[in-house]
C-alpha cells in the first residue's frame, strides 16, 4: 500500500533529466587550436580599411628593407638611375671633390642674419655675398661638367653620355650627408682606373 511504484524510482528520474538548452554542440578547442584560429583571423583583413592598413604596413616594411640595403651599398636595390658602372663612377667622382655647395647653407644663414639686421648697409653686404655664392656655385657646376665629360670619354668611350651631367649636378647640389646612395669615397681620395 505505501510502496513506491517503479516509475517513481530515483534511478529513472535522474536518467530522464532534460538536455541542457543553449549548449555549443561541439567540444572546446585546445589552446593551440584557438591561437591558430585567432592568427588566421588576424592575417586575413576583412574590411577595406584593414586591407589598406595591411598594404601600408607591407609597403613601409619593404621600403625600410630597401633603404637598409641601399645604405649597406647593395646595388641590387638601387633605383634604375643609380645602377651601372658609369653611375657608380659619377657618384665617386662627385663625392671625391670639394664642392662649393657645401658652403651654401652656412652662407645662406649669414645672408639671412645680415638681411634681417635692420641695417641697410649690412643687408646690401648680405645680398652681395648671396649673389657671389650663387655665381661661384654655377661656375663650380660648369667646371664639374667639363672635367666629368673628359673623364667619362677617357674611361668609358663606348658608353652614351646622355643624362650624366644632370645626374652629376643633382648629386653635387646636395649636401654630402644627404646624398643617396651614400658616399663611399672621401674628399680627395684617388679613384680606381677600372670600374666593373
Amino acid at each position: 500500500m505505501f510502496r513506491r511504484s517503479k516509475t517513481d524510482t530515483p534511478d529513472t528520474t535522474a536518467d530522464q533529466a532534460p538536455a541542457k538548452n543553449g549548449g555549443k554542440g561541439r567540444p572546446t578547442p585546445s589552446r593551440r587550436e584557438a591561437e591558430a584560429a585567432a592568427k588566421a583571423r588576424a592575417k586575413a583583413p576583412r574590411t577595406r580599411k584593414e586591407q589598406a592598413r595591411a598594404q601600408r604596413a607591407n609597403r613601409a616594411e619593404s621600403s625600410q628593407q630597401v633603404r637598409a640595403a641601399m645604405k649597406a651599398g647593395d646595388e641590387r636595390y638601387y633605383m634604375p638611375r643609380d645602377q651601372g658602372r658609369v653611375r657608380r663612377f659619377i657618384r665617386d667622382f662627385v663625392d671625391s671633390r670639394f664642392s662649393f655647395i657645401e658652403l651654401m647653407v652656412p652662407l645662406l644663414v649669414v645672408t639671412m642674419i645680415l638681411g634681417y639686421s635692420g641695417n641697410a648697409q649690412l643687408a646690401s653686404i648680405g645680398n652681395t655675398v648671396l649673389m657671389g655664392t650663387i655665381l661661384i656655385v654655377i661656375g663650380d657646376m660648369l667646371y664639374l661638367r667639363f672635367r666629368l665629360r673628359r673623364e667619362l670619354a677617357r674611361r668609358f668611350p663606348e658608353e652614351p653620355l646622355k643624362g650624366t651631367t644632370y645626374y652629376a649636378v643633382t648629386r653635387a647640389l646636395q649636401m654630402k650627408f644627404m646624398r643617396q646612395p651614400k658616399a663611399k669615397v672621401k674628399i680627395g681620395q684617388k679613384l680606381p682606373e677600372q670600374y666593373k
